[in-house]
C-alpha cells in the first residue's frame, strides 16, 4: 500500500480526535485497575502478588503481543483492527462480571481485554503517524493522554458505580461503554495515495509461470495439420470396417481418450497445486527470514538496543504505583476522611499533563527527545525511592502527582522510536519494544505484589522498583552518548528518515 505525504492537518485531525477517545474508552478500566484490585482481594481472599496477575496481564498482554498486533495492523489496516478490537475489549469487561474466581479474570479480564488494547494502541498509533510527520510529537501527546484521562475519570466512576450497583454491575456498564469504540474505529479512514497502484493478485496468479510444469501452448500451423491427416488416416481405417466392429471401435476409442484426458488433466492439476504450495511455502520462509534479518538489523543500533532494556525496566519499576498505590495508602493506615481525591485519579490526571507537556516540547527542534525521555527515567527512579518515606495522604498524593507527570514520556517515546530507526520501520520496531515493555507491565505489579507478601511492608518493593529505572536511564545515557559522536561525524551518511541525535551543546 503506497501512502502519500502525511497532510500534518486536515482529516489528521479527526484521526486525533477519534484515537483520543479510543484510548480514553480501552484503557480506562484497565489503568483505574487499582479500584476493582481492592474489591477483588476482598473479595476471592488471594494474596496481593495473585491478584495483580489481572491487572499486570491487562495491561501487559497487549504491549506483550506487539509484534502481532503490528502485523495485523500492517495486514488489515487500522479501521477494521479497531472495530474487531472493540467488541474484544467491550466483550471480555462483560464477562469479567460473571468471574466465579481469580483464574477467571486472568482469561477474561487480563487476556481478552488486554490483547483488545494492544490491538487499539498499535492501530491509532500507527495511524496517527501516517497523518503526522512535523506535527508527530503534538499528536501522539494528544492522542495518549486518551487514556490518561480515562484513568482519571474511571477512577471515580467505578467506585461510584461499584457503591451503586456492586462489583458485577460496574463491570456491565463499563464494558457496555466500551462499545463506542466501534464508532471511533468507523472513521479511522487509511491515507491511500490516490494513483496507488492495483491491488496484487490473490490465490495461484501470484505464482510466476515458470513454477509450473504445464503450459499452455499455441499450436502451430503444422501440428494443427498432422492432427488433421491423422484424424483422416483413421476415419479411412475406420470405414473399411464393418459397421458393427465400426461402432464397438468408436465407442472404446472415444472412451480411452476421454479417460486419458481426464487423468492428464488430474495429473496437471495434481502437479500445479504441489508447484503453488511448495513455492508459497518458500516465500512464507523467506518472509520469516527477512523478518529476523531486519530485526537483527535493528539491534544494531546503539540507541535502540538501549531502549528496548529501558522499557522494560522502567514498566517492572514504574508500573505497580499506577496499581497499587491505593493499597499503598490503605497499608500505611491513612484514614479515608483525608481524601480529597483518589491517589490513582491524581496520577492519571497528572499523567495526560505530562503527555500533552511533553509531546509539545519534542516537536521544538532544540529539545533533544532522547536527552528529554532519559531526564523523565532518572526522576521516576528517585520519586519511587521516596514513596516508602510518605506517611500522609499530603506527601503520597504529591509523589502521585508527579509519578504521573513523568509517566508522560509515553507520549515521546513512539517519537524518539520513529526518529531512531525511520518511519519505514516504525511498526516493525515499536512493536519489539512493547513486547519488552508488555514483559515489564506484566511483571511489575506481581513482583511488587510478592514483597509485600513476603516482608508485609512495601518499602523493599518500592527500593527495588527504583532501582531498576535507574538502572535503565543509566544504560540508555551511557549507550547512547557514542552513538551520537558518531552521528555527528557521519549524519550525511544517514538515511533520510533515520534521526541524528546531537549533544546539546552542538543542538
Amino acid at each position: 500500500m503506497v501512502f502519500r505525504k502525511p497532510p500534518d492537518g486536515g482529516w489528521g485531525w479527526v484521526i486525533v480526535v477519534v484515537s483520543f477517545f479510543t484510548q480514553f474508552l480501552c484503557y480506562g478500566s484497565p489503568l483505574a485497575v487499582g479500584v476493582l484490585y481492592l474489591e477483588w482481594l476482598d473479595v476471592f481472599g488471594e494474596g496481593k502478588g495473585k491478584t495483580a496477575w489481572v491487572g499486570s496481564l491487562a495491561n501487559g498482554i497487549g504491549l506483550l503481543a506487539s509484534p502481532v498486533c503490528s502485523i495485523c495492523v500492517s495486514s488489515f489496516g487500522a479501521r477494521p483492527v479497531a472495530i474487531f478490537s472493540g467488541f474484544m475489549v467491550a466483550g471480555g469487561l462483560m464477562m469479567s462480571s460473571f468471574a466465579p474466581n481469580i483464574y477467571f479474570l486472568y482469561i477474561s479480564y487480563g487476556i481478552v481485554v488486554g490483547l483488545g488494547c494492544g490491538l487499539l494502541y498499535t492501530a491509532t498509533v500507527t495511524i496517527t503517524c501516517h497523518y503526522f510527520d512535523k506535527r508527530r510529537g503534538l499528536a501522539l501527546g494528544l492522542i495518549s493522554t486518551g487514556s490518561s484521562v480515562g484513568l482519571f475519570i474511571y477512577a471515580a466512576l467505578q467506585r461510584e458505580l461499584i457503591d451503586l450497583y456492586g462489583l458485577d454491575g460496574c463491570l456491565l456498564i463499563v464494558g457496555a461503554l466500551s462499545l463506542n469504540i466501534l464508532a471511533c474505529g468507523s472513521l479511522m479512514r487509511p491515507l491511500e495515495s490516490p494513483d496507488s497502484p492495483p491491488p496484487e493478485k490473490t490465490g495461484v496468479d501470484k505464482v510466476p509461470d515458470q513454477y509450473f510444469v504445464y503450459h499452455e501452448k499455441e499450436k502451430t500451423v503444422e501440428e494443427n495439420i498432422s492432427i488433421l491427416e491423422k484424424g483422416y488416416v483413421d476415419e479411412k481405417c475406420v470405414n473399411s470396417m464393418p459397421d458393427n466392429k465400426q461402432d464397438s471401435i468408436l465407442n472404446k476409442n472415444v472412451l480411452n481418450s476421454i479417460n486419458i484426458n481426464e487423468k492428464d488433466t488430474y495429473k496437471k492439476k495434481v502437479v500445479e497445486q504441489t508447484n503453488f504450495c511448495k513455492q508459497l511455502a518458500k516465500r512464507k520462509w523467506q518472509l520469516y527470514l527477512n523478518y529476523w534479518e531486519e530485526t537483527m538489523v535493528l539491534f544494531k543500533n546503539k540507541v535502540f538496543s538501549a531502549l528496548f532494556v529501558a522499557i522494560l525496566l522502567f514498566d517492572i519499576g514504574g508500573f505497580p504505583p499506577s496499581l497499587l498505590m491505593e493499597d499503598v495508602a490503605r497499608s500505611a493506615d491513612i484514614n479515608e476522611d483525608d481524601y480529597h481525591m483518589p491517589l490513582i485519579s491524581i496520577i492519571g490526571i497528572m499523567t495526560a499533563v505530562g503527555k500533552l507537556t511533553l509531546g509539545i516540547l519534542a516537536d521544538f527542534k532544540w529539545v533533544n527527545t532522547l536527552y528529554l525521555y532519559v531526564t523523565t527515567l532518572l526522576m521516576t527512579g528517585v520519586a519511587l525511592f521516596a514513596i516508602p518515606f510518605a506517611k500522609s495522604y499530603l506527601t503520597l498524593a504529591m509523589l502521585s502527582g508527579i509519578l504521573g507527570f513523568l509517566t508522560g514520556n509515553w507520549s515521546i517515546f513512539p517519537y524518539v522510536t520513529t526518529k531512531t530507526v525511520g518511519i519505514e520501520k516504525l511498526t516493525h520496531a515499536y512493536g519489539i519494544l512493547m513486547f519488552f515493555a508488555g514483559l515489564g507491565n506484566s511483571l511489575g505489579p506481581p513482583i511488587v505484589g510478592w514483597f509485600y507478601d513476603w516482608t508485609q511492608e512495601y518499602d523493599t518493593a518500592f527500593y527495588f522498583s527504583g532501582f531498576c529505572v535507574l538502572l535503565g536511564g543509566f544504560l540508555l545515557l551511557l549507550a547512547a552518548l557514542p552513538c551520537w559522536n558518531a552521528c555527528t561525524n557521519q549524519s550525511s551518511k544517514l538515511p533520510p528518515n533515520t534521526y541524528s541525535y546531537k549533544v546539546a551543546s552542538s543542538a
